[in-house]
């Protein structure tokens, strides 16, 4: 079945407030579930816990202003996947802000709202002051790797990582031109705001 195309799915993309946590937290967890399978252990992936997920998103989201920028796609009032970047403390390979998370319920993958998410969390860290953006990847996530480099992304490194005590590869993707990088999600179709 072909996905529907991104205005065939009417999503609200904003940024995130503290009351959509649970939200960003369920679309995590699930998207974790099925994305990581046969890269992490099974009961790895059952032992996840939404309530754990939204503590932490409670968090993030009720902190003080900072340079971290959440973004939600809402589909009928409800959270169907989110973005998060931050500026770093100090720059890796040369970029000054990272890509922490950009995940959507399954159902609602290949459909523009990937692409619609990193056009909004990329502007919001632009006006932060962004020059340039890392993101890293369980190195075995074919789709996340190609949506990257779909949209230009660098291969930086691949390198060995540990996780809650798993041994895992990560794979680090950066852009070093972010005017390109929002040039390209506006040719895919992305509305930037």
């Amino acid at each position: 079945m072909t996905a529907p195309a991104a205005a065939a799915i009417p999503a609200e993309i904003r940024p995130a407030t503290a009351a959509d946590a649970l939200g960003i937290a369920q679309v995590r967890v699930d998207a974790w579930r099925t994305t990581y399978r046969g890269m992490m252990p099974a009961a790895y992936l059952a032992a996840m816990r939404v309530e754990d997920s939204h503590a932490l998103w409670e968090r993030v989201l009720t902190a003080a202003p900072n340079t971290t920028s959440t973004v939600v796609a809402a589909v009928d009032g409800r959270v169907a996947g989110f973005a998060s970047a931050l500026m770093l403390p100090e720059p890796k390979f040369g970029l000054d802000a990272e890509l922490t998370a950009i995940y959507l319920d399954r159902d609602r993958q290949r459909a523009g709202l990937g692409t619609r998410l990193l056009a909004a969390v990329l502007a919001a860290q632009r006006r932060h002051g962004a020059t340039g953006m890392l993101t890293w990847v369980i190195a075995g996530n074919r789709g996340a790797r190609a949506f990257y480099e779909r949209y230009g992304a660098e291969l930086l490194v691949e390198q060995p990582f540990q996780w809650d005590g798993m041994d895992l590869v990560e794979a680090g993707y950066g852009w070093r031109d972010l005017a390109a990088l929002a040039a390209a999600c506006a040719a895919a179709g992305a509305t930037l705001h």
